[in-house]
């Protein structure tokens, strides 16, 4: 057990560095009182949403918690605590110095956008090394204190817990509000984006970083800790091929991950030329070759074949880094799809509509083949143990993937910023630049996430059939064919309720900010001041209710069918979903950063630049695709993940 301080130190180097760069952010200066006031609006609407929100996840954590503790074990319900703990700290850290960011962003990039980009990449790195570290040290203490992996399922089933939750509601309120602020705003009014005379504009900002830095920070937590854990319990079951290492092997790939993202994120502070994309992937192409050369000597010196492992290590390494590139692809403006896109937009917004979710739905193709070779190349090398640790390869990066993520969102609030404290035209431009590579970046991330979910899911669902003793499934059998059609029909319904939740609130914006532009005399000529709280208020109240019961949902779902229907039922759901649920998060993700990218190709001039015709119907497609791509898209990766914890949690009941 001595061997398990080396993965639990790099935990805590990762953590000491992010605090290293929380510090060096907070000694930045806000010389523009203006900036400095607009960044605390923003900081603290974003904290009153996650301590409501909190407030209801602390209820359900503790129902939760005693009912595992009846039911199941005491060390199971300490185990779910320990993890929702973990998952909800990283996010709320990451928003913490998100929100502290946004306006030392603005402010350097008025003097260079390498120094803008260095800030907002440090910002973005505090909550991916928060997140990866937090997720190993709390997976390496359990597993010190109980020395039993299957109790660490509690762990990950607290993490995906407060994951849905906070991706859900956090999704609600950022996708709600940025509707309400364009469709009023850009399409009705037809004034500039983050223009302070708009009522939506902070609501939308606080969005931001209640559903892409906190939500997208819980999200990632969650996937991580669960690749890990289920490669784990497997390793535990196949000591005797080989060798004892291979249970704690995830844990020292997950640190080689996380040494390997520190070293990428120096390259990204010393590199001072070049455009900001090309930036961050040499950060990232060197993070991928740092891992992929420590996972080699690795394996060979602690395992029996480990060239196998090493094998199912480097596909899903290389597979997620395709994955990336295929997302980067789709959803970038250099690239023919979303230049295509965009030109769609000349005929109105029914086309950009039309060509969005083709798209999105061509988009799929070479994940899911890529996908399904990483599968058949992983359990040929490996068995499902090598599928297992192909998902944490995929993942073992991302303490510098998320940090590109999570970068995006204090970008983006930075371009407000500097619209609304009046920064200038050029640093307004040059956070734009920077926004852009985040829209990109995000959807990067997300594919990610889509990817290594999609393994991870498999996993624990072919865990559940071998703890339940379903060996060999009958799929003529009617129990099996049920749960499959239940399970493909799952991941419709959740999109169709967090859809319709966006939907709901941003109708009441609308209202909001249509109602203000026509009572308050003075707002549509800025000689009199928005009502920025009401908005506010309506996202934070609509947010909270809506997001009860999609989340409810996946909980109640995999109990139900597994104790009316029986156990074949249940593994029939679990791969349903698995499926659909896959497919469906590719084609949202996608489909909303092109609309999304596609919107911005045109503000740069192309088809009639900011205010025409075809811009107007970018920003109808842009609306439908920021729930698409923020909300219900990457809840889905939680929803699959989260349905076969509670399977294997409930398992031994069956």
């Amino acid at each position: 057990m001595k061997e398990l301080l080396i993965p639990g130190l790099i935990s805590l180097l990762g953590l000491f560095f992010a605090l290293f760069l929380f510090l060096e952010i907070k000694r930045k200066k806000v010389s523009s009182e203006e900036a400095e006031k607009i960044s605390s609006y923003i900081r603290q609407g974003a904290m009153a949403f996650l301590k409501k929100e909190y407030e209801i996840i602390i209820v359900f954590a503790l129902i939760v918690t005693f009912l595992l503790g009846i039911f199941r074990s005491w060390p199971l319900a300490i185990a779910f605590l320990f993890g929702a703990f973990l998952s909800a700290l990283a996010g709320n850290l990451g928003m913490r110095v998100a929100t502290m960011s946004n306006a030392r962003t603005a402010m350097a990039v008025k003097k260079d956008i390498y120094q803008g980009l260095r800030i907002a990449f440090s910002s973005g790195s505090v909550m991916g090394l928060s997140v990866v570290s937090l997720g190993l040290l709390g997976i390496t203490i359990l597993y010190l204190i109980f020395k039993d992996a299957e109790i660490i399922y509690g762990f990950g089933f607290g993490a995906s817990s407060i994951a849905l939750f906070a991706r859900v509601g956090g999704g609600i309120y950022t996708k709600a509000a940025d509707v309400g602020a364009d469709l009023v705003g850009k399409v009705e009014e037809n004034i500039p984006e983050d223009d302070p005379r708009n009522p939506a504009v902070i609501a939308d900002n606080i969005g931001d970083n209640v559903g892409d830095v906190a939500g997208m920070g819980a999200d990632l937590f969650e996937s991580y800790v669960d690749s890990i854990i289920a490669a784990m319990v497997l390793g535990g079951l196949v000591l005797s091929k080989w060798g004892n290492f291979s249970l704690v092997l995830p844990l020292f790939l997950a640190a080689l991950g996380i040494f390997s993202s520190l070293i990428g994120n120096l390259l990204i502070r010393l590199l001072k030329k070049g455009k900001p994309a090309h930036i961050l992937d040499k950060g990232l192409f060197l993070t991928v070759a740092l891992v992929a050369l420590g996972s080699f000597f690795l394996t060979k010196y602690t395992l029996n074949k480990g060239i196998n492992i090493f094998a199912a290590i480097i596909t899903g390494l290389i597979s997620g880094l395709i994955i990336a590139l295929i997302t980067e692809y789709y959803t970038s403006s250099h690239y023919s799809p979303t230049k295509s896109l965009a030109k769609s937009s000349q005929t109105g917004g029914a086309t950009n509509i039309i060509s969005g979710l083709a798209l999105g739905m061509e988009s799929t193709l070479i994940p899911v083949l890529i996908v399904s070779l990483a599968i058949y190349l992983s359990y040929r090398f490996a068995e499902v143990y090598g599928v297992a640790m192909a998902a944490v390869g995929m993942l073992s990066t991302l303490g510098f993937t998320l940090a590109t993520d999570c970068y995006g969102p204090v970008a983006d609030n930075a371009a407000g910023i500097a619209e609304m404290a009046d920064l200038g035209e050029e640093t307004r431009k040059k956070c734009e630049e920077l926004d852009a590579v985040g829209n990109t970046t995000a959807a990067v991330g997300k594919g990610f996430a889509i990817g290594s979910a999609a393994l991870t899911a498999l996993v624990l669902a072919v865990s559940f059939s071998q703890i339940t003793h379903l060996k060999f499934i009958n799929f003529t059998q009617p129990s099996f064919a049920v749960g499959l059609f239940i399970g493909g029909l799952l991941p419709f319904l959740f999109s169709s309720l967090t859809l319709r939740a966006v939907g709901k609130v941003a109708f009441k914006i609308v209202n909001e900010v249509r109602r203000q532009f026509r009572e308050i005399s003075g707002l549509r000529e800025g000689e009199a001041k928005a009502d920025y709280v009401q908005c506010v208020k309506i996202s934070t109240a609509g947010a909270l209710k809506q997001m009860i019961f999609p989340a409810l949902l996946a909980i109640v779902a995999p109990l139900l069918v597994g104790f009316l229907l029986g156990k074949e039922s249940l593994a029939g759901l679990l791969f349903g979903s698995i499926v659909t649920g896959f497919l469906l998060a590719v084609m949202m993700a996608n489909a909303g950063g092109a609309w999304d990218n596609a919107k911005k190709y045109i503000e740069e001039g192309n088809f009639g630049g900011k205010g025409s015709f075809s811009h107007k119907a970018a920003v109808m497609g842009d609306t439908v695709g920021d729930p698409f791509k923020d909300t219900s898209g990457p809840s889905l990766n939680i929803l699959i993940k989260l349905m076969s914890i509670i399977s294997l949690i409930i398992a031994p009941l069956l």
